[in-house]
């Protein structure tokens, strides 16, 4: 057994800078560490991809929160109720009826018939940067997608501001009275926000995503509310770190910048790489053991949570080669960005439209891209939350 990780692993400037670092020293001394995040709980950190997928898709990890322990419970359900409700937080049967419910506006084909609208939202923003600096993050990665799911959901994309901010908030660690306060100020709005929506849809009902969800008999009023705060969170934050990473990833390779230029067939693959390279979600969301469960000759007790590092499973030498070089070619690319298992990403589909499309355009029409600061200048948003990206993309055309 390994020394047990503090929970201030995960909070450190350079940790949030560069994980990977940090997970190559920790996979020297094996694939399962255990880390006292949340403070006082049993937890485990799973660093190795064919565990940490197996763990992903296992059913004797559960999500849901009444097998955690009740002190959690508590925590949640107070703290952040907004977020207690949803798909992401249950097991079947219950997450297969939530899924379903919220699956019928992220078919494959809803998702091509979107892609016009994408490309127009992107040339839009495009035409808008300024011509010779911009913060990439600001005028362009973070619009694009909560335009996006606004327009989804049927919401004012006016509000966006708001929604930044709550998103940041509600998915951040509240490890303070501080932090506590301001997740409570952030459901106390978001609540209000959307129960307001949700009134406006049942009175006057239209061809969106609140109204479809407002009006169906699958979701009681607590799943209602929370499954569209979920997809407003998860329908946003992770493409707004797909493009910032991505976009990053490709700058500091030039050589890779450039094959992508002259093969712009391999936008599909790079894709795929960026995700696998610098993942927007750092690791999975929660689980709970229902039983004891042997991981690599170690035994994860009952009831114990279990964080599956996404981030450095995608940089496990063993399930891909030379893991630490971007490599847009990159074959059988079977990262875990999206997740593995009935809690693979529903938006999935249309992360990767939304990002291949502002790579392609942006390359395109800004062909002289570059960063406008030396990489060790920027800061990242990840303060131990589950998904991580660039505060800001400092950019010269």
């Amino acid at each position: 057994m390994t020394e047990t990780l503090p929970f201030e692993f995960y909070f450190s400037p350079e940790f949030g800078a560069d994980p990977y670092s940090a997970y190559a020293g920790l996979r020297d001394k094996g694939p399962v560490h255990p880390i006292d995040f949340p403070p006082g709980s049993s937890a485990y950190l799973v660093l190795d991809y064919e565990y940490g997928r197996s763990l992903l898709g296992d059913p004797r990890l559960s999500k849901d929160l009444g097998n955690g322990p009740e002190w959690f419970r508590d925590m949640v359900s107070a703290g952040n109720p907004v977020l207690a409700y949803n798909m992401l937080m249950s097991d079947p049967p219950d997450h297969t009826r939530l899924r379903k419910a919220v699956g019928k506006a992220f078919t494959p084909r809803r998702v091509e018939q979107l892609r016009p609208r994408i490309q127009q939202i992107t040339d839009e923003l495009v035409d808008a940067l300024p011509e010779d600096e911009a913060d990439l993050i600001d005028a362009f990665a973070f619009p694009l997608p909560i335009i996006v799911i606004c327009e989804l959901l049927g919401v004012p994309t006016a509000d966006r501001a708001s929604f930044r901010e709550w998103s940041g908030t509600l998915i951040a660690p509240a490890l303070s009275e501080e932090e506590a306060a301001r997740r409570h100020e952030a459901n106390a709005a978001v609540r209000e926000y959307f129960t307001r929506q949700i009134a406006l849809r049942r009175a006057d009902p239209r061809d969106d995503l609140v109204t479809a969800l407002a009006t169906s008999p699958d979701l009681n009023e607590n799943e209602l509310l929370s499954t569209l705060v979920l997809l407003l969170i998860a329908g946003h934050e992770t493409t707004v770190n797909l493009i910032g990473n991505g976009m990053l990833a490709l700058l500091t390779h030039p050589g890779q910048l450039a094959l992508l230029r002259e093969r712009p067939e391999l936008l599909p693959s790079a894709v795929e790489e960026f995700l696998r390279f610098d993942a927007p979600v750092e690791r999975g969301t929660f689980r709970i053991a229902l039983e004891d469960i042997d991981v690599a000759g170690t035994t994860i007790p009952k009831g114990s949570f279990v964080h599956v590092s996404i981030a450095a499973a995608d940089r496990d030498p063993r399930a891909f080669p030379e893991p630490d070089r971007l490599d847009i070619t990159r074959e059988d690319n079977r990262h875990l960005a999206f997740g593995h298992g009935i809690h693979f990403c529903l938006g999935a589909p249309l992360a990767r439209v939304e990002g291949r499309i502002a790579f392609e355009t942006l390359l395109r029409r800004r062909p002289a891209i570059r960063l406008a600061v030396e990489p060790r200048e920027l800061s990242w948003r990840f303060n131990g939350a589950v998904v991580r990206g660039l505060a800001a993309l400092p950019v010269r055309f």
